[in-house]
């Protein structure tokens, strides 16, 4: 399907109220398997993929996340949306040669963050900011561009402001505005209510549940990179088991290599 059609697909799936549930894959084998599950659409995240590299999130090249998200496109024929971290850099003209990159591998979707990954107050200035979303947009083409405010995420839980820059954002042209770490479900309900475009809201543990954020109006539900530690979870037990002379983990994975094998074709 043209990239053109799966945007178009892909934005049709954030309905307020009815959220598109958005799983997060990390290379293109998880990425089939969720396809194949009945996921709609699928995301990247920049965490589940860094550490298949052996990294931490944040210590990826835009060329490796690039790469990664053309992996996934390939793999599925589901609309896929990519990570992209803060683009890769700071002026504005930089992040809009990074989103430009990604409309040409097929993706339906992109997300731009807000801060710079480096320092103790690593938020972009506000006027920064919204010139990075501007610019972003301006090279998004038929993307679907989500626009991220990561103040939750970096010690300022500040409603007022996090508001105040979706907004901004929603004026520069962004199509889904997301603030990770919201979990509030007041604060989740003034967002939805106080901006014009589809919110999308981060699962965290202990908070809201997908039927608590339908109900507040949320349009769409990601999960970061909670898939890829669940993978990882379970490969630390198997392997812990396998030291202590256990071998419960084959019987445990037996119905799942049922499924791989069925996604994988």
């Amino acid at each position: 399907m043209p990239a053109v059609d799966l945007a178009a697909r892909f934005l049709a799936l954030h309905r307020p109220g009815t959220p598109l549930l958005m799983p997060n894959a990390w290379d293109a084998g998880s990425a089939k398997v969720l396809a194949a599950l009945g996921f709609a659409a699928v995301a990247t995240t920049s965490s589940g993929f860094a550490a298949t590299l052996g990294r931490h999130d944040g210590d990826v090249t835009r060329e490796e996340a690039l790469g990664n998200a053309a992996d996934l496109v390939r793999a599925v024929d589901v609309p896929v949306s990519a990570d992209l971290e803060n683009g890769y850099a700071d002026e504005p003209a930089a992040v809009a040669a990074t989103v430009s990159a990604a409309r040409e591998l097929g993706l339906a979707g992109c997300s731009i963050e807000d801060h710079t990954g480096r320092g103790e107050d690593p938020i972009y200035d506000a006027g920064l900011a919204r010139d990075r979303v501007e610019a972003a947009a301006s090279a998004s083409g038929p993307l679907v561009l989500t626009a991220r405010c990561e103040n939750y995420l970096h010690g300022r839980p500040e409603l007022r402001d996090t508001l105040a820059r979706l907004q901004a954002y929603q004026e520069a042209g962004a199509d889904v505005l997301y603030a990770p770490g919201l979990r509030d479900l007041g604060e989740i309900r003034t967002v939805c209510a106080e901006v014009d475009r589809p919110v999308n809201v981060l699962l965290v543990r202990g908070g809201p549940t997908p039927a608590e954020l339908a109900d507040a109006g949320v349009a769409r539900i990601s999960v970061g990179g909670a898939f890829a530690w669940s993978a990882l979870t379970g490969l630390v037990e198997a392997a812990r088991e396998l030291l202590t002379g256990g071998t419960g983990f084959l019987d445990r994975a037996a119905p799942t290599r049922t499924v791989i094998d069925a996604a994988l074709g």
